[in-house]
């Protein structure tokens, strides 16, 4: 009982420094990115008062350059399929967004990180003309969530790869070192989420709900503060959480076995209410990972704008007096963001094996 309490105490001590450490390196680097503003403004001539929800939107967005700290910014390429051919340059070109790039067919310029065509001398404000504009392309650059989700993938790879080596070293010895911290997390999924949920046949299964919950819990933590050296907002994607939500489609809906497909196209009602059924079973099919990928985005989403929002405050009030109030928020919320990061890899692995293990479940009389 006594060791129990010592070690909760270590969790929340180590807690509450990482979410100081977090909470330091946001508040400079929101310092920062508030002088670049001030710094262009007055190179322009122009007063701009502070404009919170621009640099909150600005750093949960993705970004055709990878910020890493301070003023440390790394190009990255960009890939442009447009309707005369295949186009490939650095996104240094763009200085920011200061400048065009004359490109082998057309001219390009960076628009709030999108890259858009233009005429020779042509401002860009008309939605319209925007809109247009992006018919003539297709971005496929590789932006700052692209080069995260390969820096999560990489870890993956480290962490799997030699917890599976450790295995086989060591069989039938205790574990050590990272293979002690993995077990008990990949068990809670294994005995927690999978047996719970799919039943005996829950191996098949194991591959992908480990891959799912590790996949999203590294890139929660990863972007935990979206300005974080080389993190991003990838979780906070509505095109990533899309493409996770939509696996979980495919794969439920692949190994749906006869009952499941009988619930849905012969339910036990009568016969002339099947127009009225058939409709209604296959919203649902959709709605189930439709609701995973919108409660994924918004969770972390929202704790990124609520972290930033509350930074945000140091410097519209511009007062010594709010920014003890302001930082004590931030570490509460960086600290409770570092539970949502497993909680909500946990929910979405949890969902999905309750719907694999809907589709696979056996008639039962």
């Amino acid at each position: 009982m006594y060791l129990s309490h010592i070690l909760n105490s270590k969790k929340i001590a180590l807690s509450l420094i990482l979410g100081v450490f977090l909470t330091f390196i946001s508040c400079k680097t929101f310092a920062i990115q508030h002088e670049e503003h001030a710094v262009a403004a007055e190179e322009t001539n122009t007063e701009k008062e502070f404009s919170p929800s621009e640099v909150i939107l600005e750093h949960i967005a993705d970004s055709h350059s990878w910020h890493l700290w301070g003023h440390t910014t790394v190009p990255l390429p960009v890939i442009l399929y447009t309707d005369q051919g295949i186009e490939m340059f650095s996104s240094a070109h763009f200085e920011h967004g200061h400048a065009d790039y004359p490109g082998k067919y057309y001219t390009y310029r960076l628009v709030k990180d999108k890259i858009a065509i233009v005429g020779p001398g042509e401002e860009l404000t008309a939605g319209a003309n925007m809109l247009n504009m992006h018919k003539k392309l297709i971005d496929l650059s590789i932006t700052k969530n692209v080069v995260s989700m390969w820096i999560s993938l990489v870890l993956l790879l480290i962490i799997f790869l030699s917890v599976s080596a450790a295995y086989k070293k060591r069989a039938g010895k205790a574990p050590k070192g990272l293979q002690s911290f993995m077990e008990p997390i990949i068990l809670f999924v294994r005995d927690d989420i999978a047996r719970p949920n799919i039943g005996y046949k829950y191996q098949r299964f194991m591959p992908l709900l480990l891959t799912v919950f590790f996949f999203i819990w590294i890139n929660n933590l990863i972007g935990l503060v979206p300005f974080f050296p080389g993190g991003s907002n990838l979780t906070g994607n509505i095109a990533v959480t899309f493409v996770l939500s939509v696996i979980t489609l495919i794969i439920v809906n692949v190994n749906g076995n006869k009952y499941y497909w009988k619930h849905i196209f012969a339910p036990d009602v009568p016969v002339w209410l099947y127009p009225i059924m058939w409709p209604v079973e296959l919203v649902g099919i959709i709605s189930k990972p439709f609701a995973l990928m919108i409660r994924l985005f918004a969770n972390i989403t929202a704790g990124h704008i609520i972290v930033l929002s509350l930074i945000s405050l140091i410097f519209v009030f511009k007062s010594v007096a709010i920014a003890p109030v302001s930082v004590a928020f931030v570490v509460f919320m960086d600290v409770l963001e570092l539970l949502v990061a497993a909680l909500q890899a946990f929910i979405f692995t949890l969902l999905t094996a309750l719907f694999i293990g809907t589709a696979i479940e056996e008639h039962h009389h």
